[in-house]
């Protein structure tokens, strides 16, 4: 064998050994999100006469087309028994009350309001507004 089959052979055993590892620098990596939020404590957004509370709780960063950040929060009722999450819907603005069982909150995405949605107070479960 010449010294450039050796040479090549000696690179692909190389390049194979450090398949799958995560090493310090790799261009290939996910770079840490510079703008992530710092840990948010949890804040009430709003009590019902019934005594159901809506918390805001986990919030992500965001920014608008003009790059203005921004943070978006999800939120969770809480009142009797267990904390029930409200799923997949970040808004940057608080609730408002529509009934004893119902409120309603605004999707957010890149700090921009989106559709209206409905979320019933017993089981979470948000209903886009029409």
């Amino acid at each position: 064998m010449t010294v450039s089959v050796w040479v090549a052979r000696l690179a692909m055993l190389s390049a194979t050994a450090s398949c799958g590892r995560d090493r310090p620098g790799d261009r290939y990596a996910d770079p840490a999100p510079s703008d992530a939020p710092a840990a948010v404590a949890d804040s009430l957004a709003l009590r019902t006469r019934s005594g159901a509370e809506v918390w805001f709780t986990a919030a992500r960063a965001a920014r608008d087309s003009g790059g203005r950040p921004c943070i978006e929060r999800v939120m969770e009722i809480r009142g009797a028994g267990k904390p029930i999450p409200i799923p997949l819907l970040y808004t940057g603005e608080p609730p408002h009350i529509v009934d004893d069982s119902t409120v309603e909150a605004y999707l957010w995405l890149n700090c921009h309001r989106g559709n209206r949605y409905r979320v019933n107070l017993r089981t979470g479960q948000p209903v886009r507004a029409r």
